[in-house]
């Protein structure tokens, strides 16, 4: 079925609208959830309550066991993206503060253009290219509009690029395992994984649940339930249907997306660079995923036409 043309390419369009519409959502409610809790803590809290989720949702589907070829993407993706991303990013949000960490995490996507081109053998056609490079100038921006004046540590930096390439070979991986898999069964068990990876914070988990305030508590759960378990599935679905490097450009509305529920939930006004950053942002994405229309043929000497 041809997934860029037509109708077969809605579906995906608007699943890939509601990963960045949730994932965006999660930076506000980390803000909440990280004050009681620790990153190792927070990112098995996280993964446990999205993959009860996930359970949940699998076995009401009675989908089975992913095939044995699709093993290593999901094995692989959850390690990288699930379990040692999310550990890491909250690790390094603590060291630098949050512009910072958003604009070292935004050249994930363009590893992912990168290692999908190398690995996958993804095209990189010059909308797509030229559209990640406005969006990430707009990340740039924003990342700099919201930086509280500069707290920048080595350490924090570092971790913060660990994550960003987490998360690509993550994605890259979990390509050819949604070639053999369904989206909810790679998404579970990639899920799984990567809360069974962070089972070393289990102790941390219940000691801080003990005394946590209810509200990060729930921003906790709601962060398994919907920028996990829901967005990852949704993500799964939209790049099972188009290229790893088109879907890591998409990401880059998340940033505009958060200054939008900032303002929106937490009061916070952003500034005008930050607004140019954003409509970057959006303008980038919205050029690397625009399609090149057919123009008419054009003549030539032999009399037959030839596509533009």
């Amino acid at each position: 079925m041809n997934t860029t043309l037509g109708r077969p390419r809605l579906p995906a369009t608007a699943a890939a609208v509601v990963t960045v519409v949730l994932w965006a959502s999660a930076f506000v409610a980390i803000r909440s959830a990280g004050r009681a809790y620790s990153p190792g803590a927070l990112a098995l809290g996280r993964l446990a309550s999205g993959a009860l989720t996930l359970v949940v949702i699998w076995a009401v589907r009675r989908e089975g066991l992913p095939p044995r070829a699709a093993w290593r993407g999901i094995l692989q993706s959850g390690l990288l993206w699930f379990g040692l991303y999310m550990a890491i990013l909250n690790w390094g949000e603590r060291q630098v503060d949050a512009g910072t960490a958003a604009l070292v995490v935004n050249v994930g996507p363009l590893l992912i253009a990168l290692l999908g081109a190398r690995l996958l053998g993804d095209s990189t056609p010059p909308r797509l290219l030229a559209g990640m490079t406005v969006s990430f100038a707009g990340a740039v921006i924003v990342g700099l509009s919201m930086s509280d004046g500069g707290r920048y540590s080595v350490l924090g930096v570092v971790l913060c690029l660990l994550a960003a390439l987490a998360y690509a070979c993550g994605v890259v991986a979990q390509k050819p395992a949604l070639a053999r898999a369904s989206a909810l069964q790679v998404t579970t068990f990639g899920c799984l994984t990567g809360a069974v990876a962070c089972l070393p914070f289990a102790g941390q988990l219940a000691e801080e649940s003990v005394r946590a305030p209810v509200p990060a508590t729930l921003d906790m759960v709601y962060l398994g339930v919907f920028p996990t378990a829901l967005a990852f599935t949704t993500w799964a679905y939209a790049l099972a249907r188009t290229t790893a490097s088109r879907m890591g450009a998409t990401t880059y509305a998340v940033p505009a997306l958060v200054v939008l529920m900032s303002w929106l939930a937490l009061g916070e006004v952003p500034g005008v660079l930050t607004l140019v950053g954003g409509v970057l942002c959006l303008a980038g994405v919205a050029v690397s995923r625009s399609q090149r229309r057919a123009g008419r043929p054009v003549r030539v000497a032999t009399g037959r036409p030839r596509p533009e």
